[in-house]
């Protein structure tokens, strides 16, 4: 199938918008879904953002479940624009309309820029999770990071009814098709929640098992010693959320959160040949050293306060422990005097953040139809890499200061029509102490620095509610963030350097505007969009050999997309559905003004399109059947073509069935076998990591509610 130009794109986009139609309810979007404040920053505002938002609510969710728990692989199920996951623990590649996205649960940022390890997807059993909010495009709502838009997670809750309680018990297990005796995985949640008087509680633990992962041609996949896989792993999560309604107005709430995924290193990897298209796989073996390990520990202390001055007040406070522990590798000749020798070590990244989020919104203000709202971010995110047989550090202690004042209006001069705004200043601090490099760079002493940055970053946008079913909307917003700093420190082997000399702090800022339509008639569900995406300054990392350091070079980047979906409800058992998305990114790859070069995949998804079918049977059976295919695509360097990606296919059936006592998810995954080498191995093609999708998957949970 030939690949979809973006001018056939805004002609789909076209007719989805004309269509009486929108997007699909299971995931998205639209005007009738109240988005959290925790993630729009604006309380009350589920009908002004003029943005593409979708909603992945629990129900949808669930169906997801069925079949994977790789959060990445429910958001690329559910999102065209979502890149395909790669089935791995590392996130490297895996972005959002062209750009990383910013991964937050309940508000608090999980992500690590100063050094990127790409792990911030993978930070809380989805047994914890109530819904996933997404806001495409890239914004500065939330501060570092969203410059390809927000995934916030957002975590259970308890029952709303004071006396009431519950009990989710959930018991699961998937396999390979055909069964492979390694390749079965189990998992077990509980969750308890409670509501008495001015106290309420939720609290669970969860615990999984995964084996080894096979293609449609039964060959084990290889599993990622270094960058982490989820496979052949094992995982607990412990969760609680507790909160006091003070009064009637007020209320105060305390989250621990602590999630630990590790490799059960079973398996070594053998690599594959891309020139023959022989795909890498897995033989039983010791690792290096100890397998991968991500683990996060978080508390939350949220307070809110719905009448203070006559409005609405939000304060957060947040701490966040991560650890990203990669798997063993050699290096030769590590401590520079013994030519030829090779020493194993394995690196860590250990990242704290504390911060404080506050906020305070009030509307109708001086009897106007105004909102007004004024916040303040502060954060102080330290960092370091280190390794740990060697005990040094690769990465020096790092840390970022940032305070970070905005305010965001809403006006809506009449009916029909909402208005917002803001601006947001970003100021921050970098901290660097002197510090020596690893002896393989030759033992250099780095003079230390403490480089600034300071922007301001607006946003504005407009929503006309035409009917009560039509809605249009234009913005423009900017979103920022830094360069993976902890490379370009790590590897200096030079003398004479220094932080200030060394790191490029401004920001990268990516500028987003967008226009779109909504429709949702009760049957007909629509929603198009079109979307453009600029960098003046980009970020790459480049090779000086002059000074035989990595640098920060600056390129423009520019991103053109369109989004679409439409939904039917055919009956009130039945509905069908499409998505479509489609993106081309070029940037200027030797500065000589033009942009010459194609984004890598490692930045930009495939054109894809996705369509289901959902079916209520009876009572007691529904079912759901989708679809996801990724388009071919070509990636050019001034005119010559420098990659390739053969497209794919793939379905999935998912069913519910419910039991006198409790009920039955099962999902087929991969539902024909599809033989398929995944948009990551394909784009960035490399022996070792040249890997095969899932095959056929057998999942099967049953859960319960009393």
């Amino acid at each position: 199938m030939p690949r979809p130009t973006l001018l056939a794109g805004a002609v789909i986009v076209a007719l989805a918008a004309a269509a009486p139609a929108h997007a699909q309810e299971d995931a998205t979007d639209l005007d009738r879904v109240v988005v959290s404040a925790s993630t729009s920053r604006v309380p009350y505002s589920d009908s002004a953002l003029p943005n593409t938002i979708t909603v992945i609510d629990r129900a949808a969710l669930e169906q997801q479940l069925a079949l994977t728990q790789d959060l990445s692989q429910v958001l690329a199920n559910l999102i065209p624009a979502f890149a395909p996951s790669r089935q791995k623990l590392t996130s490297f590649g895996e972005s959002l309309r062209g750009r990383q996205p910013l991964y937050m649960v309940d508000g608090v940022p999980q992500s690590t820029p100063l050094r990127d390890g790409s792990r911030d997807a993978h930070t809380i059993d989805p047994a914890m999770i109530e819904r996933i909010e997404v806001i495409h495009g890239a914004n500065a709502l939330q501060g570092l990071g969203a410059s390809g838009g927000i995934i916030n997670i957002i975590t259970k809750r308890a029952p709303r009814g004071d006396g009431d309680r519950f009990h989710d018990v959930s018991l699961g297990a998937s396999s390979a098709m055909p069964d492979e005796s390694d390749g079965t995985g189990y998992r077990a949640s509980y969750l308890f929640g409670t509501r008495r008087g001015a106290f309420d509680l939720v609290a669970g633990a969860s615990a999984a098992r995964d084996g080894l992962h096979y293609d449609a041609d039964g060959r084990a996949l290889a599993v990622n010693g270094v960058q982490g896989d989820l496979m052949d792993s094992e995982s607990t999560n412990l969760f609680a959320k507790a909160g006091w309604a003070i009064d009637d107005e007020r209320r105060l709430q305390l989250t621990a959160n602590r999630y630990d995924l590790e490799g059960l290193g079973h398996y070594v990897s053998v690599p594959g040949n891309v020139a023959t298209g022989t795909t890498a796989t897995s033989v039983r073996g010791t690792p290096l050293l100890e397998p991968a390990r991500n683990r996060s520990t978080s508390l939350t202390l949220d307070y809110t306060d719905r009448a203070l001055a006559g409005g609405y007040f939000q304060a957060q406070l947040y701490w966040v422990d991560f650890e990203a522990r990669y798997g063993g590798s050699p290096w030769v000749n590590f401590f520079g005097n013994a030519p030829g020798s090779i020493w194993y070590d394995q690196s860590q990244n250990v990242s704290e953040k504390v911060g404080g989020k506050f906020s305070w919104s009030r509307g109708d203000l001086l009897t106007l139809p105004l909102r007004l709202t004024l916040g303040l971010d502060v954060q102080r995110d330290t960092t370091y890499q280190e390794l740990i047989v060697s005990g040094l550090n690769w990465v020096p202690e790092t840390s970022y200061t940032s305070v970070s004042p905005f305010v965001q209006a809403e006006w809506q001069p009449i009916d029909a029509i909402t208005v917002t705004g803001g601006l947001r200043h970003e100021r921050g601090e970098l901290e660097v102490d002197d510090y020596t490099t690893l002896p393989i760079y030759g033992s250099q002493r780095v003079a230390g620095g403490a480089p600034t940055t300071s922007e301001t970053l607006p946003n504005l946008g407009v929503v006309w509610s035409a009917t009560d079913a039509l809605k249009l909307y234009a913005s423009y917003a900017e979103g920022y963030t830094v360069a993976d700093i902890g490379r370009v420190l790590r590897a200096i082997n030079r003398p004479g350097q220094a932080v200030d000399r060394l790191v490029d702090l401004d920001p990268v800022i990516a500028d987003n505007r967008e226009v779109g339509i909504d429709y949702d008639d009760g049957r007909w569900v629509a929603h198009a969009t079109a979307y453009w995406s600029d960098s003046d300054k980009g970020s790459l990392l480049v090779y000086d050999a002059a000074s035989d350091t990595y640098n920060v070079s600056r390129q423009p980047t520019e991103i053109r997309g369109v989004e679409a979906n439409v939904a039917f409800k055919f009956s009130d058992a039945g509905r069908v559905g499409l998505g479509y998305a489609a993106a081309e990114g070029r940037y200027d790859r030797n500065n000589d003004g033009r942009l010459d070069t194609d984004l890598e995949g490692i930045n930009i998804s495939p054109d894809r399109i996705s369509a289901f079918w959902e079916q209520r049977w009876s009572d007691a059976f529904a079912t759901r059947l989708q679809a996801n295919h990724a388009d071919d695509r070509a990636f050019d360097r001034n005119g010559s073509t420098v990659a390739r990606f053969d497209g794919y296919t793939t379905f999935d059936l998912q069913a519910r069935i419910g039991l006198p006592l409790g009920a039955l998810n099962v999902g087929l995954e991969n539902v024909f076998d599809q033989q398929y080498v995944t948009y990551y191995s394909q784009t960035t093609p490399s022996n070792d990591d040249y890997v095969a999708g899932r095959g056929r998957v057998f999942s099967v949970a049953w859960s319960h509610r009393f």
